[in-house]
Order: structure tokens, then sequence, then C-alpha cells
């Protein structure tokens, strides 16, 4: 059995995938339309303790430790934050807490992504990251954490 990639080797076969393409409208269009593989968020799970701040569109985040690794769940009302949400958090996904807080988000930027994107929009996306670095601090074994 082979063993799951890490948050670092994900991040460059996502960008090794969209770099094909020939602009960066293309490729922000191609990676937010594509299907998430994170399980789906019921509406129940949408409270405002799992609300991000700072989004334009509101998006709803819910991790949890599973064996040690990292799981994440979300929900975004708009398409376009849906898809990069869930592109950030598949980053992440099953990966653990050192690994997760190892790994920058800089696919945005390698893409040319983030030069399309607006500074509220961007500032939405750092907030979620945040959130979920946050969450990897607290998941650190008390013997790392610091």
């Amino acid at each position: 059995m082979l063993a799951p990639m890490s948050p670092r080797e994900r991040q460059n076969a996502l960008i090794a995938r969209y770099a094909i393409l020939p602009d960066a409208h293309e490729r922000l269009a191609a990676l937010t339309a594509r299907r998430s593989k994170l399980a789906a968020l019921p509406p129940e799970e949408r409270g405002p303790e799992a609300l991000v701040p700072g989004c334009i569109s509101r998006v709803w985040l819910v991790p949890s430790l599973e064996n040690g690794r990292c799981r994440f769940r979300l929900h975004a009302e708009s398409a376009l934050v849906k898809g990069l949400a869930a592109a950030i958090c598949e980053l992440y996904d099953d990966a653990a807490p050192e690994e997760v807080l190892a790994t920058p988000v800089e696919f945005l930027e390698a893409l040319g992504i983030a030069a399309n994107l607006s500074p509220t929009r961007l500032n939405g996306l750092s907030n979620l990251q945040a959130r979920i670095a946050a969450f990897a601090r607290r998941c650190l074994p008390a013997s790392s954490a610091s």
C-alpha cells in the first residue's frame, strides 16, 4: 500500500496539474469547477462556531482529529469560494498536525490565481488557512506544542 501524499506533495501535484492551462483565469475556473473530495457539511453543522470570519461569502469549516490526522469538512455559499476553500482544505485533509503547520498555501500565487482575486476574497482565504493552522496547533502532541 502506498503512503498517503503529504500536503507539500499534494500542493506540488495540484500546481503541476493546473499549470498546463495557458492562463490564470482558465486555471481559476478549472480549479473551482472540480468536485471536492471532502465530506459534505450538512446545514445543521453550519453554526456560528464553524463560520470563518472575514469571508465575502459565508464559509463554514468543521475540523476534526481522527487517529492523529487532521480532517476537514466545509461549505461555502459561493461556488468560487467553495472551490478555492475546498482546494486549501484538501491540501491538509488527512495530514498530521505537524505537516499542516509546515506547509503554507502557495498554489494561489504559483498558478497566478491570487492576482485575479479581490483583497477581501484573499483575506477570507487567509482567515480560512489561519483557522486550519490554529486547529493543527491545538492538536499537536503536548511535547511538540510550543
